[in-house]
């Protein structure tokens, strides 16, 4: 293998599959980044048996070739060097070189690295800005508990007779719901449970692509696939089902509020600072002359109050929630202003932008119960 490839474009697909490199592989080859140079491309690929990452670059190629290379070692070295990158492989060793700075890297055994998975077919096409979006704000509510695995995941749920992907994720204590338009999706009613931060890097890694296609796991496939012009990443699913969120979100509200995004996180975060612990809870009060109170700390220890403006229908209440749950959800918004809409103090609250539509971010938010 001899080729030589701009250190921009090489950086991009080392930063793009090394991401997939476990940090503890299994066996040490999967430790590795696979570069196949053939044709006018450099392809780069990762694999850990339940993530893959592949993609290509342009490269002047004047000898094909095959070499399984540390991940660690190329993701540290490719972004110091600048200019035209030189890769030349003699026998065990890769020679890479740049500039005046010259590396000899190791080879790892090619024989042993396992095969790449097939990628799935497409089934459609978004946006990849759209897409990478949906994922960022439903994924704030993903579980961190391993012991509960399929919470750890995004949930992708089909609807053909409504052409939409709605993405979902819960960790018991809010969940969170995005629905995308999918009209020319070829595929069935189908769900898939995949794991959140390896969907989470994915999308982000093509959100300035302008399509993305996906295939979500059908039949015997439990790979979902998300494939851009130059690259592709397949993860394996979840086993099991997130819970059904259709039942949990209210449709009849007894008060409603509308509340200045900005306003409102800067006054959660002031409130939040004397509370001891990192959950202790704040309290909301929607008073019936347009202020939202907030209330944060207790009798024995530091206690912090303050206000913004609101708009309310349906008289006054008081709530409580987790600050940090309040302004993950708050976070994910992306219009000015907030809606709350309230059953009742003990019952979740549905945040969603002032003026979104039905698919746009839901953001359902259980509430700590005060005590006197």
């Amino acid at each position: 293998m001899k080729l030589t490839i701009d250190h921009a474009d090489l950086a991009a697909a080392v930063s793009y599959t090394a991401r997939s490199v476990p940090a503890r592989p299994p066996v040490p080859v999967l430790a590795g980044l696979l570069l196949d140079a053939t044709g006018d491309r450099l392809r780069v690929s990762a694999f850990d048996y339940e993530i893959s990452a592949d993609t290509t670059a342009p490269a002047t190629v004047t000898e094909t070739g095959r070499a399984l290379i540390s991940g660690r070692l190329l993701s540290d070295i490719v972004p110091t060097v600048r200019g035209a990158v030189h890769l030349e492989l003699r026998g065990p060793r890769l020679t890479l070189k740049a500039g005046s700075a010259r590396f000899i890297l190791p080879t790892l055994p090619l024989e042993e690295y396992p095969a790449l998975p097939e990628p799935g077919a497409t089934a459609g096409t978004l946006a990849g800005p759209a897409f990478a979006e949906a994922v960022a704000q439903v994924a704030c509510a993903v579980s961190r508990d391993e012991s509960l695995p399929i919470l750890t995941g995004i949930g992708l749920r089909h609807d053909s007779e409504a052409a939409t992907l709605t993405l979902y994720a819960t960790d018991r204590y809010r969940f969170a719901v995005r629905t995308l338009p999918w009209k020319d999706a070829d595929l069935a009613d189908t769900s898939a449970v995949i794991p959140g931060r390896a969907l989470t890097d994915a999308a982000k890694a093509t959100a300035d692509d302008t399509a993305v296609d996906l295939a979500l796991p059908t039949g015997s496939s439990g790979l979902f696939t998300l494939r851009s012009e130059h690259t592709t990443t397949t993860i394996r699913a979840l086993e099991g089902d997130l819970p059904k969120y259709d039942a949990l979100f209210p449709t009849e509200f007894a008060h409603t509020a509308t509340v200045e995004i900005a306003a409102l996180k800067a006054a959660a975060q002031r409130v939040a600072l004397v509370s001891t612990k990192k959950d202790a809870p704040i309290k909301l009060t929607f008073a019936a002359d347009s202020t939202l109170v907030l209330e944060g700390g207790t009798d024995d220890d530091a206690q912090a109050v303050d206000n913004v403006d609101t708009t309310l229908d349906g008289g006054e209440l008081t709530i409580a929630f987790n600050p940090a749950f309040l302004l993950d959800g708050l976070n994910a918004l992306t219009t000015s202003s907030v809606q709350f809409d309230f059953t009742s103090p003990t019952k979740p609250a549905v945040l969603r932008g002032h003026g979104s539509d039905d698919q746009a971010l839901r953001y359902l938010l259980m509430p700590i119960r005060l005590t006197s």
